[in-house]
């Protein structure tokens, strides 16, 4: 005779199934309409749960905000670090750094939107942060080698960044809002002129 899945394990699955589509309908209202303008009932609403719920996992929104941006983030830092070769040549490097960014945004649109499309500053808290710093470590070290060895211009590290990651998402922006559609070879032609920007005359 089959013997049923205990009580308490049955428990544990709904309550994992619960907060995932909690934290899957909070990506979606927070990327369409932001953080101020997405109410608490709203993604209860949507992720077909009590209000109630949402605070058994989360203490405030606040709290649950984070915990969106935090998967996000993770999911962005897993592709950035998938095969990472530190020791290649440094246009190898970028030219994996932006492969990993596009197939980021192409795979996962929602968090792409959501990440780099608003202003997290007002509601992180340290541990987002941290993580933020986690995910820009690669890109960061890939701008000191850069400078050391003189092929990016002698600039701050943190304008290089601004510079590599604010062209990447004026693309994806541009594209979302309906300017153009983005091929393959815009995205070469695009990764080729902010090789020829960042590198040093």
């Amino acid at each position: 005779m089959e013997q049923s899945a205990p009580s308490s394990t049955l428990k544990t699955a709904t309550a994992i199934d619960k907060e995932k589509r909690i934290l899957e309908s909070a990506l979606f209202l927070f990327a369409q309409r932001g953080f101020h303008g997405t109410a608490v009932p709203e993604v209860a609403k949507h992720a077909e749960v009590g209000a109630g719920t949402i605070y058994r996992y989360f203490k405030n929104k606040e709290d649950l905000v984070n915990a969106v941006f935090r998967n996000s983030k993770n999911k962005l830092k897993q592709y950035l670090l998938k095969d990472i070769q530190v020791n290649a040549e440094l246009r190898d490097v970028f030219h994996q750094f932006w492969q990993q960014l596009v197939s980021f945004a192409w795979d996962n649109p929602t968090d792409f939107h959501f990440l780099e499309l608003q202003d997290h500053a007002p509601y992180l808290d340290e541990e987002s942060k941290q993580l933020e710093l986690e995910v820009l470590a690669p890109i960061w070290m890939f701008c000191v080698q850069g400078r050391k060895q003189g092929v990016v211009r002698d600039m701050p590290e943190e304008a290089l960044i601004a510079m590599i990651w604010g062209a990447f998402v004026g693309l994806m922006k541009a594209q979302t809002l309906g300017y153009f559609s983005i091929s393959e070879e815009t995205l070469k032609q695009a990764e080729d002129t902010c090789w020829n920007m960042l590198t040093a005359t």
